[in-house]
């Protein structure tokens, strides 16, 4: 059971769960860790970055303080995208990356991510040996080194331009005569997004792009894209293009205002990748959540989907077990492992845009073809003690079991438990608008009935 780190590290709202202290016991665990893997290593490097939050500059304080007591130098790269963190550590060859954002959401959280040495996300096992040691503050302290074999804590922003020359490098050609309208949500892509696609010949028009520690994520960005919306209407723009607040996820807009989420990005990649026959044993990862008009789409083009649970980090794990090259969420995580090793929203809009170029058509052609099959959502509130038990309930599983036998081929139901509330989520889907409706209120009305 996980105590500190949840599915994308270690969040919370800053100064009073996420506090200095704690940021602090986890630069010292860190830090024994690394040294017990590297035995042999008298220099250890961490690479470290931050969104634009002013909790930030207190948890790189604690954080460095707890490295630099373990021998551990610090390069500080700066207000970077998470995905940039990943690419530098990789590069430099550091021992391991850290980024300190908490990604979409408001801006008095925070949260702290960790990345091994090959710029990927710590495995599981990691993250609890952390945890044990996070606990076990007396014996990391115990045997502390001499004042002068510290670490150090150096400022080396000058490595942003290495992920930005990345960036630029994975793009063929340039994007003179389109006009793109960026929102960078008043986070850490406000610099990289803007550098890049005007390097790249782009006519770009930037909104929420003045961070000022608190405005980050507030009514902009992938998760309130309305008014850039308008803006790429008032504009007459070819598309908008919307992150969040470390910039790790992609939704963009049509010209005609309307939003394009992570599936159907992940679509029309994976379409022109065949096309090119670069996309990895023609499969694409989602999540469960995926529509099925996502799924029936892609088996049209004769791309298979393979679904993971929700989470990023899931995603990933089901690529790498399958060798696979593409996959993401609905909500913008796209993970492209030619070009990187973790979700990055900039890289995923300049291949989008690379594909909207190429095919002379609109983002709004390409992703019209793809279908939205109905779906309807429920949260059903049960006994908290038994709602994780939904599925060893014989009338609920009987009942799912034949209301899925009936839609057969042409819908799906998923059930799903909150892990905060006393809600179990009843998902239905199909063809038919009106049958997935009455579906999804009698499983409801069952699991209300059931556990009660």
């Amino acid at each position: 059971m996980r105590k500190y780190f949840g599915t994308d590290g270690v969040r919370g709202e800053a100064n009073r769960e996420l506090t200095a202290e704690l940021a602090m016991r986890l630069g010292y665990a860190l830090g024994y860790y690394l040294r017990k893997e590297n035995p042999d290593k008298k220099k250890l490097k961490v690479i470290m970055g931050s969104d634009t939050r002013i909790s930030g500059y207190m948890l790189r304080s604690a954080l460095s303080a707890g490295l630099n007591a373990m021998g551990v130098n610090i390069d500080f790269v700066g207000v970077i995208p998470t995905p940039g963190v990943a690419f530098i550590t990789q590069a430099k060859g550091a021992e391991a990356g850290i980024m300190i954002s908490a990604s979409h959401n408001p801006a008095k959280d925070n949260g702290i991510k960790i990345f091994a040495n090959d710029g990927c996300k710590l495995p599981d096992e990691v993250e609890l040996e952390l945890e044990k040691y996070m606990d076990n503050f007396a014996e990391m302290t115990k045997d502390p080194l001499p004042g002068d074999q510290v670490g150090k804590f150096k400022y080396a922003e000058d490595d942003y331009f290495l992920y930005r020359d990345h960036l630029k490098s994975i793009v063929k050609g340039d994007f003179s005569g389109m006009k793109i309208i960026l929102d960078a949500a008043n986070g850490s892509a406000y610099r990289a997004a803007k550098d890049v696609f005007l390097s790249l010949g782009a006519e770009i028009v930037v909104i929420n792009d003045a961070p000022n520690g608190k405005n980050i994520n507030v009514r902009c960005g992938s998760t309130h894209p309305e008014i850039l919306s308008k803006v790429v209407m008032g504009y007459e723009a070819d598309l908008g293009l919307a992150y969040d607040g470390d910039a790790d996820r992609l939704i963009a807009i049509d010209r005609n205002g309307k939003i394009v989420d992570g599936d159907k990005i992940i679509a029309t990649l994976a379409v022109d990748m065949k096309k090119k026959n670069t996309l990895v044993n023609n499969r694409v990862v989602t999540t469960v959540m995926s529509n099925m008009g996502l799924e029936s789409f892609l088996n049209d083009n004769g791309i298979v989907l393979v679904r993971a649970n929700v989470g990023d980090r899931y995603v990933l794990e089901k690529m790498k077990s399958q060798g696979l090259n593409i996959g993401g969420e609905q909500s913008g995580h796209i993970i492209l492992l030619d070009y990187g090793t973790t979700g990055d929203g900039i890289q995923s809009s300049l291949k989008l845009v690379e594909v909207v170029r190429d095919s002379g058509k609109t983002l709004d052609e390409l992703v019209g073809v793809i279908p939205e099959w109905p779906q309807v959502l429920i949260n059903v509130r049960v006994d908290n003690i038994k709602k994780n038990l939904w599925n060893k309930n014989e009338n609920i599983v009987s009942f799912i079991d034949a209301k899925e036998k009936l839609m057969g081929n042409t819908g799906r139901v998923l059930v799903r438990t909150s892990g905060t509330e006393p809600i179990v989520r009843v998902m239905v889907e199909g063809k038919d608008a009106e049958a997935v409706k009455v579906i999804a209120e009698e499983i409801a009305e069952v699991v209300k009935k059931e556990l009660a």
